[in-house]
């Protein structure tokens, strides 16, 4: 195929400058006075300009596309999504004159639909998860598209050396703080491009950090983390939206990461809601996972008496889920009853333990 290369350097520095024109990230310290020496902070990626951490992966796969000969003028882009990547790409095809179209569960949140419709996108819809991947490449086939597939390319269309990769924006931004090198970065993971892009950057760096990716429920990727058995797979999808999956996606790297954990979907749910008291605003549930893994982690450090430092991700805005993680029906029908771990992180706010 015969590329216009002066539409390709176009193209791209379209998208270098709508990355000149974004500040980076808040990275924010809660104030958690029963933790005293331990610190713990939020690297806030819902300030990106479609909304979520995504924003990060969709320009690089962008690039990753544009420099590989992938993408053309005329090229329809194709992505298999649970929404937030979806409307992070539909930014970046409309900022590219290029048709978007996103292939979702049928169950996705009706707030990225409606945000991936506001980039020009169109949302295809599937009734089970599982067939995203195919139906993906069935349309790009179809149409004489390209198929993104976040889930092969993240851990390879960031460079995780630096280029103000996410890992290298967090370390950057602690250096003032007390303790600098985090004892930890908390993670969970959707396609695992940003647990590979940490866990080499802090090996890259050569920094005393541990990785500790935490996974929801009715996920492969901890039992994978146990067994390496790439053909793990679950009939059952994670409640939680944008992360878990129901296979091994080879995007997720197990050998970076230091430690794996499985949080109860009930507590991510009931730490999202817990969050927004000390934040005064919503977070997504992903959100939740991250944090409730980071308190069990400071309580353990607590009690061993550690001092030292923790970050995770805030991942997106809890207004995209006010129809579902922050409906108390949506919740009793779907995730079950939170009052436990609500009770527990209200214990964890006095005592430093959970």
């Amino acid at each position: 195929m015969k590329h216009d290369s002066q539409w390709i350097s176009s193209a791209i520095r379209k998208i270098e400058a709508d990355y000149q024109r974004s500040a980076d990230t808040h990275l924010i310290k809660l104030d958690l006075p029963c933790l005293d020496g331990i610190d713990i902070y939020l690297k806030d990626e819902s300030t990106h300009p479609t909304g979520s951490l995504k924003h990060r992966l969709a320009r690089s796969l962008f690039l990753y596309a544009l420099c590989n000969g992938w993408i053309d003028k005329n090229t329809t882009i194709i992505e298999s999504s649970s929404g937030s990547t979806a409307v992070s790409e539909a930014y970046f095809a409309r900022l590219l004159g290029l048709p978007f179209i996103a292939v979702v569960p049928r169950k996705t949140a009706c707030k990225k639909i409606e945000q991936i419709e506001f980039y020009g996108g169109k949302a295809h819809f599937v009734d089970n998860p599982a067939e995203i991947y195919d139906e993906s490449r069935r349309l790009a086939k179809e149409l004489n598209g390209h198929y993104m597939d976040q889930f092969t390319y993240a851990e390879r269309a960031t460079d995780w050396r630096g280029n103000n990769n996410i890992a290298n924006s967090i370390f950057e931004q602690m250096q003032l703080e007390e303790h600098p090198i985090p004892n930890w970065i908390v993670m969970s993971p959707g396609t695992g491009g940003t647990s590979a892009t940490i866990g080499r950057y802090i090996r890259y760096q050569k920094h005393d950090t541990k990785l500790c990716v935490v996974d929801p429920e009715n996920s492969v990727f901890h039992d994978y983390f146990k067994t390496r058995d790439t053909s793990l797979t679950s009939q059952t999808s994670s409640r939680i939206e944008g992360i878990g999956r129901p296979r091994v996606e080879p995007s997720f790297i197990p050998d970076v990461v230091d430690e794996m954990r499985t949080i109860p979907d009930a507590a991510s749910i009931a730490t999202i809601h817990w969050l927004e008291k000390l934040l005064g605003r919503k977070a997504g549930a992903s959100t939740g996972t991250n944090l409730f893994g980071v308190l069990q982690l400071a309580s353990e450090m607590k009690a061993h008496g550690e001092k030292g430092s923790i970050v995770t991700l805030l991942c997106d805005s809890g207004e995209r889920y006010l129809d579902t993680y922050f409906d108390s029906l949506w919740v009793a029908d779907n995730i079950g009853d939170i009052s436990g771990y609500l009770d527990k992180l209200a214990t964890f706010e006095h005592t430093g333990s959970l």
